[in-house]
């Protein structure tokens, strides 16, 4: 007998005229004419056009609200102080208000509060506070401390007891630093003030609590 034939299938690129071994039917290789709408792919203009477009809102959004911008202090002004008397000595107890403004779109946490009283050059009163006060995103909110002064100024003694002199005012300057935390930032604001406080008795005149526009 002669040896076997191979089997044979339809050949699927001779349109039904020709026949090819069935070994080789997977090795075949489909051809697709240019004009085919299979080649062209629907809608990719758009789809890539969104992606680029969403992308780009992304970004711009991110930039937007993170963008850096500020905190802004604002001392306020003295709100009431009283004062007592020793041997050579002046006690100046003074309480202010601090004006604190966040300009960002998101909320902030004040948490510490750093003061330094100046009077003549020479430092008459420290206070460090810590504080949680939270912020929301553009708001303003308002701080109200009080700091001890003691001053041992002959001069300045002199003026705040003598009763011949009307106006007893004494001049102190208040320098202070404000930590503030955001976004697991931790940022400190440094901010000063003038006071004209009256020493003879507790006469100064309350300022303002209404917070200061930005």
């Amino acid at each position: 007998m002669g040896a076997a034939t191979s089997s044979f299938v339809t050949c699927p690129t001779c349109q039904g005229t020709g026949e090819i071994p069935s070994e080789l039917e997977k090795q075949l290789v489909a051809l697709i004419p240019y004009g085919d709408q299979r080649l062209k792919p629907r809608r990719t203009k758009l789809y890539v056009s969104l992606a680029v477009f969403t992308c780009l809102l992304m970004t711009s959004l991110i930039i937007f609200f993170l963008f850096p911008r500020s905190i802004l202090v604002q001392p306020a002004g003295l709100s009431s102080s009283e004062v007592a008397f020793t041997d050579h000595s002046i006690l100046l107890n003074v309480t202010n208000v601090l004006n604190i403004t966040n300009n960002y779109y998101y909320p902030i946490t004040v948490t510490q509060l750093n003061i330094e009283v100046l009077h003549l050059l020479l430092v008459v009163g420290q206070m460090e506070e810590s504080i949680l006060l939270h912020i929301g995103p553009l708001s303003s909110e308002q701080i109200i401390y009080s700091v001890t002064s003691k001053i041992d100024d002959e001069n300045t003694y002199n003026i705040c007891t003598w009763l011949k002199i009307k106006v007893h005012n004494v001049l102190q300057h208040i320098r202070g630093t404000l930590t503030c935390s955001y976004l697991s930032h931790t940022e400190q604001l440094a901010f000063q003030s003038y006071d004209y406080v009256d020493c003879r008795g507790n006469t100064s005149l309350p300022h303002s609590l209404v917070p200061h526009p930005p």
